[in-house]
């Protein structure tokens, strides 16, 4: 379970969230919200990327700032941005965060790389690869790591039709088990069944 209290966070120009209480339960959460509400920034504070300003996360007991590399090692965030240590190999961006997670599934790995038709591009740049081929890398490591928390910003935006349907394959088998909790954004309904729908345009704290 995660449980966000009293969450304050402003980017320099305006202010996102103010006093946001909510939780996320196990299982599949559609998160949404109009453009601007926030979404990706509060995936991005769940993942680590953000700092908020005051208020508490926690993950079952693990506390984000007190506990800050332990909550990066129970969660990951799989965004839409532009490729981050983009001067590294795809092999090299892949050990360096499997280094991070212990008990990375490596021959799952392997094989959702080779579902998204990845298998072929380790040894190249990460700045070699087309935003579609990033997120599927992002998408086939996530999928291989043991975060007991997986946030998936727009997930299947620029996937074409074989990898929409893995993808959805994946995160229906892990609903079905209630493996972890996985929070995904998406302006349209998924069409994949979900535990939990939380709407922020009618969540107190958002701005």
């Amino acid at each position: 379970m995660v449980e966000i209290d009293a969450l304050n966070f402003h980017f320099r120009t305006r202010s996102v969230f103010l006093g946001l209480s909510m939780r996320f339960e196990p299982g599949l959460t559609w998160l949404r919200g109009s453009n601007g509400r926030g979404k990706t920034t509060l995936l991005r504070l769940l993942g680590g990327q953000l700092a908020p300003a005051a208020g508490s996360m926690r993950l079952d007991g693990i506390d984000a700032q007190r506990e800050p590399l332990a909550w990066r090692r129970a969660s990951f965030y799989c965004g839409g941005e532009a490729p981050a240590l983009d001067w590294l190999t795809v092999n090299e961006w892949l050990e360096l965060h499997l280094a991070l997670y212990e008990g990375a599934d490596r021959a799952a790995l392997r094989a959702h790389l080779a579902a998204f038709r990845l298998d072929g591009v380790p040894a190249q740049p990460v700045s070699a690869l087309s935003l579609g081929q990033y997120k599927k890398l992002q998408l086939a490591l996530a999928l291989a790591l043991p975060a007991r928390l997986l946030l998936i910003d727009e997930p299947f935006n620029g996937l074409d039709a074989q990898a929409v349907e893995l993808l959805e394959q994946e995160l229906s088998r892990r609903e079905a088990a209630r493996q972890g909790c996985i929070v995904l954004t998406s302006h349209l309904a998924p069409r994949i069944a979900c535990t939990h729908t939380l709407d922020l345009d009618r969540q107190a704290g958002v701005l």
